[in-house]
């Protein structure tokens, strides 16, 4: 669970190595936030596109050879951002980085799936989100204060060599990343029989139901990780570390109630109440900030930390709807493909909200983020309803 949880924590921590920075970005090449946009547009619908394909590869060839290549990937094209002298760079570097983010969530979970116990994967499916939430926690903090120490370039260069020092840690120590593949997948091509039933199980009711949890979610989480900074500041007024410590406040939030939810997950088989109850109590806070005007720095960090709380409390649940919803053997390839609607949603998202807040709505972020919570809901009904069918 540690080594999982450490890859984990590399992968959200290069999500918002650029969001971080994107104020310094604005001026440094005096563009758009919407040209800011496509560039985690690029980087998650990359990623999105490929994690499927992710996931085929881990139930053939084991997790740790794809997860090290895609870490190694991911770590070098976020240093190479470091480098570049003008944005027109940046945007192969994000897709290239999309590619190698692609391949977390599959080999992670087929790791802790094949490993864990089941009356302790509840509490191992939590110890991976909160590691991944300190990674996004992580990320604002420390870009922020390298960049106020040197610059944003040498910021980015140190975040792509914190993550090739850990792919050298895990040759050295990752030996028990190792997963059980598939071997009877591991030996011939999939033949056109065989595809065709992963593509009926791939859209199937239940699955697709889980595909739309992630990508609402995605979609919601991705406007406050990128743009709340500098909404924030127009909002409200705050300073750059002001906004800085409220995204750190809410992803530290989200952390300690991925703690609480792992407790609560392996204690219930009703994982579909607690998704349901903790995305619509952060919907409505986050709403709050939203329709509210002249909110004091103090309050808007508390209401974050409330909202990142209660959105937490539903992960280690929503991972353990999906394990119920995936077939014995099939586990890379489900993961893999209901994943990737983390990274629709991530992908769809920034280039509207990055005009919104060229246009001079910042408050469009928080309204987004609010709405996408509070549906996903409505597919969480769907998905236990199907697997209690079924």
């Amino acid at each position: 669970m540690g080594l999982v949880g450490a890859a984990h924590w590399a992968s959200h921590f290069f999500h918002l190595v650029l969001p971080a920075v994107f104020l310094l970005l604005h001026d440094e090449f005096q563009i758009s936030f919407a040209a800011l946009g496509l560039l985690t547009t690029l980087m998650y619908g990359a990623s999105g596109l490929a994690q499927t394909a992710a996931g085929f590869m881990v139930d053939r060839f084991g997790a740790r050879r794809v997860l090290l290549s895609g870490l190694t990937l991911l770590s070098t094209a976020t240093l190479a951002c470091g480098l570049v002298n003008s944005y027109w760079m940046l945007l192969p570097l994000s897709a290239l980085a999309g590619l190698g983010n692609s391949v977390f969530h599959p080999a992670d979970l087929s790791i802790l799936t094949a490993k864990v116990s089941p009356h302790r994967l509840g509490r191992g499916y939590a110890t991976h989100a909160l590691c991944g939430n300190l990674g996004w926690a992580a990320a604002p903090t420390f870009m922020i204060t390298i960049s106020q120490i040197w610059d944003w370039r040498v910021a980015i260069i140190c975040s792509g060599l914190i993550g090739l020092a850990i792919v050298a840690a895990f040759l050295i120590w990752g030996a028990d990343l190792e997963d059980t593949p598939d071997t009877s997948a591991a030996v011939e091509p999939i033949p056109m029989g065989r595809m065709m039933d992963n593509v009926r199980l791939l859209l199937s009711t239940t699955i697709i139901s889980c595909f739309l949890y992630f990508a609402f979610l995605a979609a919601a989480l991705i406007g406050i990780q990128s743009f709340g900074m500098p909404a924030m500041v127009d909002m409200f007024g705050l300073t750059l570390a002001e906004a800085s410590r409220s995204v750190t406040g809410f992803l530290l939030g989200t952390a300690g109630g991925i703690f609480i939810g792992g407790i609560l997950a392996d204690r219930t088989d009703r994982h579909d109440r607690i998704a349901i109850s903790g995305m619509i109590t952060s919907s409505l806070f986050i709403f709050y900030i939203a329709m509210t005007s002249g909110l004091a720095p103090a309050m808007v960090l508390g209401l974050l930390v409330a909202a990142g709380v209660a959105s937490g409390v539903t992960t280690p649940s929503r991972d353990m709807l999906v394990r119920a919803a995936a077939p014995k053997g099939a586990s890379g390839r489900v993961f893999g493909f209901v994943y990737s609607g983390l990274d629709l949603g991530s992908a769809l998202i920034p280039l509207a909200l990055g005009f919104a807040l060229d246009q001079g709505r910042p408050e469009t972020v928080f309204y987004a983020a609010a709405g996408f919570m509070a549906v996903t809901a409505l597919t969480v009904v769907q998905v236990r309803r199907q697997v209690v069918t079924a």
